[in-house]
């Protein structure tokens, strides 16, 4: 068991992918911190750890302030003695299109996914630094930040912004030996069970059966558990030497997902006036302009439902 004697803080992890992920750390060996919003589901997660064999300890508090940050660490360091990883897992949605999603809307889920990572990132790292722990940091992305995806102006500002803080992270981290990566999932969630188009992935999910081969292969769609594996290795002392990326697991799918680089460059002496963007852009750029959303293949005649163009 690699992570024997390890300590880890998993948010919004009373189900789902959290639970996923939590019992994961705890099969290899960590003592795991649970925490949600709700005390049962919370109190169930723990002991479902502890079923399995682990050791766990729960924490009832919303993700976002600093308060919360330090009530989560407290309590690992007070309870195992120390802490060395921190999966920020801890989000919520409120999809809308944009004339109508309010300020509450927006504001409730970058306080949760955006400022939540930050607070226990910001709060995690202090501890590592001044205890001389060369921990990780792992936090959770989403196609949408990736992308982007109809709807969803809070949560793809939110997950972008991770993977924007995860590479300043790396740089920030590395003189303390600590790792900072996201993690991209695609999985059976709250979210993509309201999609016809994974309908029947979803359906097998839940009867306990293996999902069918066109959305593991093709999509590399699949459950919780297909993520876990990634988390708990980037958790290990194998993956000391991998900070700042931005990996997608999902179904029989593995994937680094390249930093933004430039898909085009042209000079131009003197620089780009009005006028010479309106009679060269078009020439120079628009056969090479880049998408939006996500693209999925048409599904099998045998999967088929209804299904939407894109999906972030």
């Amino acid at each position: 068991m690699n992570l024997s004697g390890k300590v880890a803080i998993v948010t919004g992890s009373g189900r789902g992918l959290g639970l996923a992920y939590a019992r994961e750390l705890a099969r290899q060996g960590a003592a795991v911190v649970i925490n949600g919003q709700g005390t049962e589901s919370v109190t169930d997660a723990v002991r479902t750890v502890e079923a399995d064999g682990g050791r766990a300890v729960g924490v009832v508090v919303p993700v976002g302030s600093t308060k919360s940050a330090r009530l989560l660490v407290q309590t690992a360091v007070e309870t195992f003695g120390r802490l060395d990883i921190l999966v920020t897992n801890a989000g919520i949605l409120r999809d809308k299109s944009l004339l109508k999603m309010t300020d509450e809307d927006f504001d409730d889920v970058i306080n949760v996914h955006l400022k939540g990572t930050f607070t226990c990132v910001r709060e995690a790292f202090g501890y590592f630094k001044e205890n001389g722990i060369a921990g990780r940091i792992i936090t959770i992305g989403s196609p949408t930040g990736q992308r982007g995806n109809f709807g969803q102006t809070n949560y793809a500002a939110a997950k972008a912004g991770i993977v924007g803080m995860v590479r300043t992270w790396a740089l920030e981290m590395k003189k303390a030996g600590v790792t900072a990566n996201a993690v991209i999932p695609v999985a059976a969630t709250a979210m993509t069970k309201t999609v016809p188009y994974f309908q029947k992935a979803v359906e097998a999910d839940e009867r306990g059966e293996t999902m069918p081969a066109f959305f593991r292969h093709e999509l590399g769609f699949g459950t919780a558990d297909d993520v876990a594996g990634l988390i708990a290795f980037l958790a290990s002392d194998s993956a000391a030497g991998i900070t700042g990326q931005v990996i997608g697991a999902g179904g029989d799918r593995l994937q680094l997902w390249t930093h933004p680089e430039a898909a085009v460059t042209e000079y131009r002496e003197g620089g780009w006036g009005y006028q010479d963007l309106v009679e060269d852009f078009g020439t120079l750029f628009g056969d090479k302009l880049q998408s939006v959303g996500e693209d999925f293949l048409p599904l099998p005649e045998e999967l088929n439902t209804e299904q939407p163009a894109k999906i972030g």
